[in-house]
């Protein structure tokens, strides 16, 4: 038996790179399984579900279930048809899985509305009308599911270039603590994922990679996730990337001041620094190594 026999999965963002990986690893594990894809090139045009036809093909031909959904979830119409593909096929929906995602890249001082917009409604609304869609009958069925979102490491450090991807990502995993704490009653999980990988969207990344995997390194920990072995787990953020699997702390207050009067800037001026103090974001950190990186790489070729 497979980790997912008899499960029924609906992944988005199913047609290529994370998200094929997923859909290809959860039918191996015996999940019949929803391939949602828009299909769309990186600048958001040419929408096509050949790319999911192409993994459900996959799929069958190594004795697996599957259908294929060209709807664009950043719409509640499009979320509901990747649930509905499941329902109308196989009769409930044990597991949803959101990876579909877009990048605009532009530094917040010259970002246009549409492309902080974009970004926002297919990653944060994109996983919202899935999480929606597929809670609501989740909730109702014997056996609950799971929901699994995907964020990335810049929803907690910052990113200089992706304001509107890190504000999206942050949403999602705290759409995810939320999902958790109101599901839990009826059984339903929900876990996100923060990959590290080569696809078709990391290679934009301005940056070099200090960890990187494949996709292929993130289906398993999916897989995991959605099936009822993971049934205790809910709630959590875990990186993912090559042969690492780490879990992100939740957050909490760090250090605290009273008074026992109504504050003054003053009275916080003499104290915040001596007590509470501040907390450095860890980006600045990096960016300073690749600052240091970049300048010892010109001194060598300089000198050479």
């Amino acid at each position: 038996m497979g980790f997912l026999e008899d499960k029924v999965v609906a992944i988005t963002g199913a047609g290529r790179g994370i998200g094929r990986a997923i859909a290809i690893d959860a039918a191996k594990a015996g999940a019949k399984v929803v391939v949602a894809d828009y299909g769309v090139e990186m600048d958001g045009s040419e929408p096509s579900s050949d790319v999911a036809d192409a993994v459900v093909a996959e799929i069958e031909a190594a004795g697996g279930e599957a259908v294929s959904v060209g709807s664009d979830v950043g719409t509640m119409d499009g979320g509901n048809a990747v649930v509905e593909a499941a329902m109308d096929n196989w009769g409930r929906i044990d597991g949803a899985v959101c990876v579909a995602g877009i990048l605009r890249e532009r530094m917040l001082f010259n970002m246009s509305e549409e492309e902080f917009d974009d970004v926002v409604r297919v990653h944060l609304k994109g996983t919202f009308t899935v999480y929606r869609n597929a809670a609501a009958i989740m909730r109702k069925q014997e056996g609950g599911g799971s929901l699994l979102a995907f964020t990335s490491g810049i929803w907690a450090l910052g990113s200089v270039a992706q304001p509107n991807y890190s504000a999206a990502k942050g949403g999602i995993v705290s759409l995810n603590y939320s999902a958790a704490v109101a599901l839990q009653r009826y059984g339903v999980r929900s876990n996100v994922i923060a990959p590290v990988a080569r696809t078709r969207m990391s290679a934009n990344v301005p940056m070099d990679l200090a960890e990187n995997g494949d996709a292929e390194d993130i289906s398993p920990m999916a897989v995991y996730l959605l099936s009822d072995k993971a049934d205790q787990i809910t709630g959590q953020v875990y990186s993912v990337v090559g042969r690492k699997i780490a879990v992100w702390s939740q957050p909490k207050e760090v250090r605290a001041m009273y008074n026992d009067e109504r504050w003054t800037p003053e009275v916080i001026e003499e104290r915040l620094m001596a007590t509470v103090k501040y907390e450095r974001l860890p980006m600045f950190d990096m960016i300073d190594d690749m600052k240091r990186a970049a300048d010892a790489k010109k001194a060598a070729e300089e000198s050479s």
